[in-house]
């Protein structure tokens, strides 16, 4: 965690998503959430580096909301557009 503040990630967010804080390989996230129990989070405070599992999205394989990043499908063309909202 790069910023200045803890961030918190729970079981089923979409990890590509999360606070852009944190710094991770996005692209090799993308599609993927934390391999943890449901209901359950993993938090990462300032300064802290942490390795985490990460494991496949399932049903629909959408995503909408969270930062707005994806926005839709988990297709490679989604990847790149979502990849190009980041700057």
């Amino acid at each position: 965690n790069r910023g200045d503040r803890p961030v918190q990630v729970g079981s089923h967010y979409p990890f590509f998503e999360t606070n852009a804080g944190l710094d991770f390989d996005r692209a090799a996230a993308f599609g993927y959430r934390l391999h943890i129990p449901a209901g359950t989070a993993v938090r990462f405070e300032p300064g802290e580096r942490k390795r985490v599992q990460l494991v496949a999205l399932a049903g629909a394989r959408r995503v909408y909301g969270g930062n707005g990043w994806i926005d839709g499908p988990l297709e490679e063309a989604g990847k790149q557009q979502a990849l190009g909202k980041l700057g």
